[in-house]
């Protein structure tokens, strides 16, 4: 696209931030974690632009994870940059459109040239002070969402991946491998794709 061939990032509003937009389960129960930060490292998976790309580890047993979409998508969203799940209640963007009676599915484009102006135009007016048109903090907390929301951090979701060697039968690193010997659950959760998940879609199988 056009803004990868300017040299100067910010006459194209690429991201530059000194800490992610995160929820408490991706961040680890380490109070003391050690980031590293990329400049312009990757692009954004949903509006593919260049942003900034934050890694850590946050536990001894856990995998390093890293951000997946920018700040400016994940504020119109209000998710976190690696899981996507809602910052506020811990739940999918679907459940919580869903109980929240907000009808989302309209409010990003999915065309390339107009979800890359759109994100520039929000991007744009944060940095000139100006609050997001989203209707996420307008919207009263009712009974529904109350009883789904997630109240305690999950960092159960931080663990190594399954031994795809495990699985088959062929690892010969025992208790020193890093990852998993078990089993995987198959399912149609267990096929998520991050674009459907930021949009809320439902896989039909």
């Amino acid at each position: 696209m056009a803004h990868r061939l300017l040299r100067d990032a910010e006459a194209d509003g690429w991201e530059r931030s000194d800490f992610p937009i995160i929820c408490e389960s991706c961040l680890g129960d380490n109070p003391y974690v050690r980031m590293t930060r990329a400049l312009y490292d990757k692009e954004c998976k949903i509006c593919q632009r260049p942003f900034t790309v934050f890694r850590w580890r946050p536990g001894r047993d856990a995998r390093y994870k890293k951000t997946e979409i920018c700040q400016t998508c994940c504020k119109l969203k209000n998710v976190c940059q690696v899981c996507l799940l809602d910052l506020e209640y811990g739940l999918p963007v679907q459940v919580r459109d869903t109980a929240l009676s907000i009808n989302s599915n309209d409010t990003i484009p999915k065309s390339d040239v107009n979800r890359e102006y759109f994100a520039e135009e929000h991007d744009r007016r944060a940095r000139a002070g100006l609050d997001y048109e989203s209707s996420y903090g307008k919207v009263q907390s009712n009974d529904t969402i109350l009883k789904l929301q997630r109240t305690t951090p999950y960092y159960k979701r931080n663990r190594a991946h399954v031994c795809s060697f495990y699985i088959r039968g062929e690892c010969t690193r025992g208790a020193e491998c890093p990852y998993r010997h078990e089993m995987p659950v198959t399912g149609e959760l267990s096929q998520q794709n991050i674009k459907d998940r930021y949009y809320g879609y439902v896989r039909c199988t």
